[in-house]
């Protein structure tokens, strides 16, 4: 298992050096001088030049780009162009805002998936299973900042529904209760939906086998043969779009956390493309980038723990 992890990690090198290429070229294509925006519009051209020279803008793509990388591998992402603030700072004090919105999404997205979807699969054919497919369906379909204007609306702001207010959360900021329920449910919908239509799919593959029949045939609890033998094979594959959510649900964070107004590193990055300022854009690319592969690297721990004639070599 150890030697497994390594390898992966090593592996996810040159997906890492990859991104940092697309990255760097394409925030570079992005309209706008951050010179300009840094020096100000009444700034004169001789200060303009002077600043692209002090943030090292005028060096040829090449230089610039083994400058970047020279400061990633010893630890320096550079200073913000906005601020002078050093990167890494920036991201420090925002990431673990993201991360913890991305978790508890994911949490949200994993309960309300496997329950919802192996209650329409034990109820194939009825009308709860095709309510849930209904719902499923509504919940791929919302986008996520009209449901977080929305929740916003009816659940923040209030209205009085049989002589009760419903303003019962906070519409900005993040840390407490009342602050996390409603951008936690916004990210988390779409995340479910998935999640349960894909619940529902393995467990009718599942529930379907031999080995199924003969626990039931042998007298076995229901209750038991569902969430024991059945669920447990069920979830090979759903593991594999919880790995995948994660990364949705890191990208969605960026929308979520600008429409509740969460000081989390997608906020930062919006701030960052609006003033070009690349330093942050590239080194938060990178750490999502990261997180991600480390997210499926636990993924594919978690199959040899379910499953141990998976050969993780």
């Amino acid at each position: 298992m150890f030697q497994f992890i390594v390898r992966r990690l090593i592996q996810t090198i040159p997906v890492l050096i990859g991104v940092t290429i697309l990255t760097f070229s394409m925030v570079r294509l992005i309209p706008g001088d951050p010179a300009q925006i840094m020096a100000g519009e009444s700034a004169s051209q001789e200060q303009i030049e002077l600043t692209r020279e002090r943030l090292g803008l005028n060096d040829p793509l090449p230089v610039q780009y083994f400058d970047y990388v020279s400061g990633v591998v010893t630890g320096d992402l550079g200073n913000s162009i906005r601020n002078g603030r050093p990167v890494a700072d920036e991201i420090k004090v925002r990431i673990g805002t993201t991360v913890s919105l991305a978790f508890y999404s994911t949490l949200l997205s994993v309960f309300l998936g496997i329950i919802f979807g192996v209650f329409a699969a034990v109820r194939r054919g009825k009308l709860s299973d095709t309510l849930v497919m209904i719902a499923a369906l509504f919940g791929l379909s919302m986008p996520n900042f009209w449901l977080g204007l929305i929740l916003i609306q009816y659940f923040a702001i209030g209205r009085d529904v049989l002589f009760f207010n419903t303003g019962w959360f906070l519409a900005s900021g993040w840390g407490t209760w009342q602050q996390m329920v409603l951008p936690v449910i916004t990210l988390g919908t779409a995340g479910a939906a998935i999640i349960a239509r894909m619940t529902r799919s393995s467990m009718l593959e599942v529930i379907d086998q031999d080995y199924i029949r003969t626990a039931r045939a042998k007298g076995v609890k229901e209750r038991i043969v569902v969430y024991r033998h059945a669920l447990k094979n069920a979830l090979i594959p759903v593991v594999t779009v919880v790995g995948l959510q994660f990364g949705a649900l890191l990208g969605g964070a960026v929308i979520t956390e600008n429409v509740f107004a969460i000081n989390g590193l997608g906020r930062l990055m919006v701030g960052a493309i609006n003033s070009r300022d690349f330093p942050i854009v590239q080194s938060g690319v990178l750490v999502f980038a990261f997180l991600f592969v480390f997210v499926n690297i636990m993924v594919d721990v978690i199959y040899r723990l379910l499953n141990k004639r998976i050969d993780l070599n």
